[in-house]
């Protein structure tokens, strides 16, 4: 199970943490990703993290504003995102794939997923 917390409104230029917590599951062998999704469009890979802990993927979009990490002791993966946009503005989700590399861009390449958390940037 993961469920996926820190999502909230935020002015442009500001800040959020967002946390993926997985219950039930070896966490340390999980690649773990963030997507998002905006009203409209498709769901997009927004961070990737392979199992063995190296982050393999970022969305141009979100390059040097993003960072993710993950804390296996916690069993947790997070996304701080600074100098937020507007067009940040999505639902993100949490998914988590067995023995994976992070970077597969497609929605169905990972099994388990968050329920998502809603991220407004107002400008």
């Amino acid at each position: 199970q993961l469920q996926a917390f820190g999502g909230g409104l935020v002015q442009a230029g500001g800040s959020l943490r967002l946390s993926c917590t997985v219950s039930g599951r070896t966490f340390s062998s999980y690649a773990m990703a963030w997507f998002r999704q905006a009203p409209g469009k498709v769901r997009e890979l927004v961070v990737g993290i392979s199992w063995t802990g190296g982050v393999t993927y970022y969305s141009d979009s979100v390059k040097g504003r993003f960072t993710a990490s993950r804390d296996d002791a916690k069993n947790t993966v997070y996304l701080q995102m600074n100098s937020l946009k507007p067009e940040d503005t999505a639902v993100y989700y949490c998914a988590a794939e067995p023995w994976g590399q992070g970077d597969d861009r497609e929605p169905g390449g990972y099994n388990y997923w968050g329920q998502g958390t809603l991220v407004t940037v107002s400008s």
